[in-house]
């Protein structure tokens, strides 16, 4: 038990904890706290009694639609009134048929009102009344029969609760992220909208509000609701106020905040106090102080002109004070912007219409146009006011002075067209030809302006061009661009050379293995044309099987060597990894080879065809140098192979394979009618099929091996 200082200090935090958030824990704390400490409450006293009432009421209306937690409220609030009914005497038979009224009451209330575990609170109803002796025991307590009316609403209030259980469960799912609980939130709100109770709808509000206190989007569309809904009163009020207590940096919300004071016919100290707290406050554009400004000076010419006009030179005051200090603060920020003229051309309508005072309004433009002179819009709307009230002469008298200005874009040549179209609508005859005497040579002057800068634009972009082009070429070009020109020429005919040297060496050898094709012929060291075949073959096995290689396509052009090894880590046996790249640009084609250490590697790591790499479906296949080769270049393509595989050699090793090559030539005698140094079916010049054979045609007759072979070694 506190004291007296102490519970008075306690029951306010207690008030004011309420009231900002909704909580049912906190209620039923709150209303624990009254019956403990209260001293009326605690004797029953008529006075306590009604106060303790009063709190549940006011804790029902908060938190008693909450579909999981309510139920507390409840059932502290029954428990209270039985309590109560103990009390009574039991002679007062009155008093007791009313108590017991008031517990049913509750029982009623709640089974209408759809909450979690209905079904408990219907059997606590039936033994409740089997105690007041309505049945014999619980199973006999028929409620349809006793009390339709709360049947009726029991099982509506049941299938109330059966949609809403989904829902429920999603927001209260603790492995969501505040996101995506906020997100469940907005769809259980979009329900209860479609289901239309607005205190089903506010609960839900306060809700989802308590666990998201500073979520502004959730405040604006709170509050727009309850404009909508009950547009004025305390409760509205109330919500304002909290919403820019929990989001002051939104300038929107103390906007609505003032909107709503204004409905609900509040005194004038207490919105200038509201206004003054607003513009305390950050907000992040200076178009929200604007609106503020704006919103300030709509209730002032609000409550001026329902007062029937200007009684009291003071009051239009105000809103020419508001006005003055919106542009000592905003002028600087807002220069050349559309709010700002926005404001001056609010502000000079109030002083033309509303204060009658056109020399203030012509003041307040000449304002504007000191800071934001090169705006057209400020010019215009200028003019604008000075036709619309009928000044003829000053509307001319400022396209005089704005026609010869220069605004950006094509404002300069607008603002010459409209003068002469107003001289056309206004002005006589003379007027309109002394503005076209003004306005044609400024007219002229644009246009060639217009074109100058086409131009300039113009060879400003063929020279972005040809300079983006330089980079593309440069960022795509080798090394050796950098080299000058007789470099380049010498590295190419050294490229050519030995292209030229490793071709002729590729047709000693096709030569060489063509020759080994008769089974009859003999080398010099005794070996005949089978043990040939077997070391030809031994070559090619070692060119191609003792290398497991897998060719990779599809890969995505940021994959690298380490992403592909730990793509075979399950597999591993991975050697050496080349990914192909463009020889220019240096980027990946999305190729790669990956040598296996054996078979068996390589067979697993094409098991893994189509799988997944960075995003990308890899294909994945056996590597066969031999594919695509063509089945009447066998012999040559054995060659080749064998000179593939003899290259990769050493230098040293490169040079005994020449030797040894030059030895077989000497050793090995040639035969048959196979020529080369070339091909048989070209004939020399001149030739005649019909002509005579003179020693010169036979010089031109194609020798064979054997000549060839003679001129060799003469040699």
């Amino acid at each position: 038990m506190v004291g007296t200082d102490g519970y008075a200090v306690i029951e306010k935090l207690y008030d004011r904890g309420v009231s900002d958030y909704l909580s049912v824990p906190l209620w039923y704390d709150y209303i624990k706290f009254v019956q403990e400490n209260d001293p009326s409450v605690c004797e029953c006293s008529p006075v306590g009694v009604s106060k303790a009432r009063n709190l549940f009421e006011r804790a029902l209306t908060a938190a008693g639609l909450h579909v999981t937690e309510g139920k507390k409220i409840w059932e502290a609030y029954r428990e209270f009134e039985q309590a109560i009914y103990q009390t009574i005497d039991a002679s007062d038979d009155a008093t007791k048929d009313k108590q017991v009224q008031r517990i049913r009451n509750i029982f009623h209330r709640q089974l209408s009102i759809p909450l979690v575990d209905m079904e408990s609170t219907l059997g606590a109803y039936k033994a409740w009344e089997a105690e007041q002796g309505t049945s014999q025991d619980v199973e006999s307590c028929d409620v349809g029969k006793s009390f339709p009316h709360v049947a009726t609403a029991y099982e509506k209030a049941l299938d109330m609760y059966n949609a809403r259980v989904n829902f429920e469960q999603q927001i209260s799912r603790q492995d969501l992220s505040d996101t995506e609980r906020l997100q469940q939130y907005m769809i259980y709100l979009k329900f209860e909208h479609s289901v239309g109770d607005p205190a089903r709808i506010q609960v839900l509000y306060e809700r989802a509000i308590t666990d998201f206190p500073i979520s502004s989007d959730l405040w604006l569309d709170y509050t727009r609701y309850m404009d909508k809904t009950l547009k004025a009163g305390d409760v509205v009020k109330d919500v304002h106020s909290r919403a820019t207590k929990n989001c002051p940096w939104l300038g929107e919300l103390w906007a609505r905040y003032l909107l709503c004071l204004e409905r609900g016919h509040s005194s004038e100290s207490e919105i200038c106090s509201v206004f003054e707290k607003s513009l305390h406050c950050t907000f992040s554009t200076f178009e929200e102080y604007l609106d503020l400004f704006l919103a300030r000076v709509d209730g002032l010419r609000r409550r001026i002109s329902f007062a029937g006009g200007l009684e009291v030179s003071s009051d239009y005051q105000h809103i020419r004070e508001t006005f003055q200090r919106a542009s000592d603060y905003l002028a600087p920020h807002l220069k050349n912007t559309d709010g700002l003229v926005r404001l001056y051309a609010y502000w000079a309508r109030l002083e033309s219409k509303l204060a009658k005072d056109i020399v203030s309004a012509r003041g307040v433009w000449e304002s504007l146009l000191k800071i934001s002179g090169s705006m057209l819009e400020a010019w215009q709307s200028y003019i604008a006011m000075e036709i619309e009230l009928g000044h003829i002469r000053e509307a001319r008298s400022i396209y005089k002075r704005c026609y010869s200005k220069r605004f950006p874009g094509p404002g300069s040549e607008e603002v010459c067209n409209s003068w002469l179209r107003f001289e056309r609508e206004y002005g006589t005859l003379e007027d309109f030809d002394h503005a076209l005497q003004k306005v044609m040579p400024r007219l002229e002057e644009l246009q060639l302006f217009t074109l100058q800068q086409e131009s300039r634009t113009a060879d400003q972009k063929d020279i972005n061009i040809r300079k983006n082009d330089r980079e593309k070429r440069k960022s795509g070009a080798d090394i050796t661009d950098e080299e000058s020109p007789a470099k380049r020429r010498k590295d190419a005919l050294q490229i050519t050379k030995k292209s030229y040297m490793k071709d002729k060496g590729q047709v000693q050898n096709a030569a060489e293995l063509r020759k080994s094709g008769d089974k009859k012929t003999k080398i010099g060291d005794g070996m005949d044309q089978e043990e040939i075949k077997g070391s030809a073959s031994d070559t090619k096995s070692k060119a191609y099987t003792d290398q497991c290689t897998a060719f990779i396509s599809n890969l995505d052009l940021k994959a690298n060597n380490h992403h592909i090894r730990e793509f075979f880590s399950d597999v591993s046996g991975v050697g050496e990894i080349r990914i192909l790249r463009d020889k220019f640009t240096g980027k990946s084609r999305g190729l790669a080879y990956v040598d296996f250490i054996d078979d068996a590697h390589l067979a697993a790591a094409v098991a893994k065809n189509k799988l997944m790499l960075l995003g990308k479906k890899l294909s994945i296949a056996r590597s066969d140098p031999r594919k695509g080769r063509k089945e009447s270049m066998g012999h040559s393509d054995h060659a080749e192979s064998v000179s593939r595989s003899t290259s990769r050699g050493s230098t040293a090793s490169q040079k005994s394979n020449y030797s040894t090559s030059k030895e077989r030539v000497e050793q090995v005698q040639l035969t048959g009618k196979n020529t080369f140094a070339r091909p048989r079916s070209l004939k020399p010049l001149g030739w005649d099929a019909n002509k005579p054979r003179t020693n010169e045609a036979e010089d031109e007759k194609p020798k064979s091996n054997d000549e060839f072979r003679q001129l060799f070694l003469k040699k």
